[in-house]
Order: C-alpha cells, then sequence, then structure tokens
C-alpha cells in the first residue's frame, strides 16, 4: 500500500498520516521529519534547510527530491509507505513517478484533505510542537495533558516560527499556485480521492480509512 496525502499546511495531513500509518502497519514519511532530521544531525543539507525554512520559504526541489528518494530505499518501504507533504507540485509528482518505475512499483492512493483557509488559519496560530520528539499539539483543539509540556517526553512545548499568520498567508498563495497541477495529474490517474477536512479527526480518518480498506 504506496499512499499520498496531501493538503495545506495546517491541514491536518501529519494527525490523519500518524492514525493510518498505525493503522494500517507502513512507515510515515514526512518531508517535514526528514528536513528536521537533517537540520539536527547538522549535516551541509541540514544547514542549507534551514536558511529556507527560517525564512518560510520552501526547500528546493533538487534537495527535497534526493532526499526522499534516499528514504525510500530503505527496508522499511517495501511493503509500502505514506507520504506527507511530498510531492507539492508537478515536477516532484514526476519526479516520484521515476523513482517508482526505478522500483517497479507504483503509488495506490493519493488523498487530498480539503480544509477552508479560515480554519488552517486557525489551527496554525495555535499549534505547539515539542522540538525533541516532534509530537504537534494545539492549545484549543489538541492540549497537551501538561499545560506548556510534551505528553510523550516531557519538553517544553515551542511556537514555530513560520508559524505567523504573515507567513502562514504566503505559504497558503504558494501551495494553491502549485496544487492544481498536482491534482490534475493524479486524478488523471484515477487515483485521488477528496476529503472534506473541516470535520473531527475520527471523522476524516473514517473517510480515509474505508476507501483504504476497500482495496
Amino acid at each position: 500500500m504506496r499512499v499520498i496525502l496531501l493538503g495545506t499546511p495546517g491541514g491536518g495531513k501529519g494527525t490523519q498520516a500518524k492514525l493510518i500509518c498505525e493503522y494500517f502497519d507502513i512507515p510515515h514519511i514526512s518531508t517535514g521529519d526528514i528536513f528536521r532530521g537533517k537540520i539536527k544531525e547538522g549535516t551541509a543539507e541540514g544547514k542549507e534547510i534551514s536558511e529556507y525554512t527560517g525564512k518560510g520559504q520552501l526547500v528546493p526541489d533538487r534537495l527535497t527530491i534526493a532526499l526522499v528518494e534516499e528514504r525510500l530505499k530503505k527496508d522499511d518501504c517495501k511493503k509500502g509507505f505514506l507520504l506527507d507533504g511530498f510531492p507539492r507540485d508537478e515536477k516532484q509528482a514526476q519526479a516520484l513517478d521515476e523513482i517508482m518505475n526505478k522500483k517497479n512499483e507504483q503509488i495506490n492512493f493519493v488523498f487530498l484533505i480539503d480544509v477552508p483557509k479560515e480554519i488552517i488559519v486557525d489551527r496554525i496560530l495555535g499549534r505547539r510542537v515539542c522540538p525533541k520528539c516532534g509530537e504537534s499539539y494545539h492549545i484549543k483543539y489538541n492540549p497537551p495533558k501538561v499545560p506548556g509540556n510534551c505528553d510523550v517526553c516531557g519538553t517544553a512545548l515551542i511556537h514555530r516560527a513560520d508559524d505567523q499568520e504573515e507567513i502562514i498567508l504566503d505559504r497558503l498563495a504558494i501551495y494553491n499556485q502549485t496544487t492544481a497541477p498536482i491534482l490534475e495529474f493524479y486524478e488523471k490517474k484515477g487515483i485521488l480521492h477528496k476529503i472534506k477536512g473541516d470535520g473531527g479527526i475520527q471523522d476524516i480518518f473514517a473517510q480515509i480509512s474505508e476507501i483504504l480498506k476497500k482495496a
């Protein structure tokens, strides 16, 4: 089972990805996690990534594609995987096709989580993340048990520098410009499924899991 999860920043991809991967026992491959890992390692790639993300800019295709291909070569991807945050434009979608062709595999499902802009801004402004283990929370919708601290490791939560309204709106504008070609790309393949993302977490998961279970 090879799945792609698409959606705007703050649209709930990460939460749904975790539920899907736990239920269907496949690895969750997030470009955000890959980027943060490289930054933490202090590699040359990580330093380059940090320069872009610190300004709220997107990491260039050449670097993103190379890192995703590197990740998909690992053994845990042999039985399937879920891609979260990739591809983000048509060039990346075509590059992913090339990667899959090399492996004699193909993407089986593409889900678009569709969320109104007002809800996205509210979600991101209230988001808090753990800098140590990567767990994500929301001050209103998904608060930690102990205010300000991660439930998993107890580390103090942070409000990411790029989770500001001006940066959010810029990211949404960029996303909207690049998404249409990707949707058309996968719609032609007959594997695109649009999911209403303005409901509760379990409601959204039910829509996705129902489609996956039928397969």
